[in-house]
């Protein structure tokens, strides 16, 4: 981490396609600084580079200019190896499909990242109880993907995300599947990560889920056109904007 207390900082962060005529920056020299504890959501069109952004971020991609630095090591430039072990110690990744294995029970899909970061099975056996009960599910623990419900596996994405305390949570459309209870329940979880200490990043295309940032920064043809530091959270009155109690 560096002096200004950022997490996660990018610098002159580029993403190109193609080459001449057919040249396409998805993510056009950006800036950006989050500091720890701050929840950021990223908007904007279909398109516009949030998603690649995000994997930039997390080191799913390369950048083809420009760097990243997660608690101030620049992990842009790390061999593959290094990269892979960074991801499953420090980033926690929630996308829109789950990507849960879906051979596995709820509770051996959280424990597999704390075995593959090389603790034990007991501890992860423990880890993964403790979270399956911190998101609602300590009585689905048994249960395979197909078993649940779409919010009940996003809320096991969330646990496996956290199964190691990572650095930076990396959530991409992470309601764009869940109906309105769903969502509901998915970002009163990320409130209380955030409450926690918790730094996320979410990708959003949903007003009302960026509703609930700290921040929100928007982006078109690769670049941030605008960036929000919200006076206070709406998720108190969220229950009202979705038409639900919360």
């Amino acid at each position: 981490m560096n002096e200004f207390g950022a997490v996660l900082q990018a610098r002159g962060l580029a993403k190109e396609h193609g080459q001449g005529q057919g040249l396409v920056r998805a993510v056009d020299e950006v800036d950006l600084d989050v500091p720890a504890g701050q929840m950021l959501a990223v908007t904007g069109p279909s398109g516009c580079g949030k998603s690649t952004l995000l994997h930039l971020l997390g080191g799913l991609e390369r950048p083809s200019r420009g760097e990243v630095r997660l608690a101030g090591r620049r992990i842009d430039a790390l061999s593959e190896r290094a990269l892979a072990r960074l991801r499953r110690r420090s980033v926690g990744f929630v996308f829109q499909a789950f990507h849960l294995v879906e051979e596995l029970s709820a509770r051996e899909n959280v424990e597999l990242p704390v075995l593959l970061a090389g603790r034990s099975p007991r501890a992860a056996k423990k880890r993964a109880a403790m979270l399956l009960e911190r998101v609602g599910l300590a009585d689905r623990a048994r249960h395979l993907p197909w078993e649940l419900s779409g919010g009940q596996r996003q809320r096991v994405a969330i646990a496996r995300a956290m199964a190691n305390e990572p650095a930076v949570l990396l959530a991409d459309e992470p309601t764009g599947n869940l109906d309105t209870a769903a969502t509901l329940d998915v970002l009163r979880l990320f409130e209380g990560l955030r409450a926690a200490g918790q730094t996320l990043v979410i990708v959003t295309h949903d007003e009302r889920v960026a509703a609930t940032a700290d921040r929100v920064v928007s982006m078109r043809d690769g670049a941030f056109v605008d960036d929000t530091r919200l006076a206070g959270h709406a998720t108190g009155g969220l229950g009202e904007m979705f038409g639900l109690e919360y």
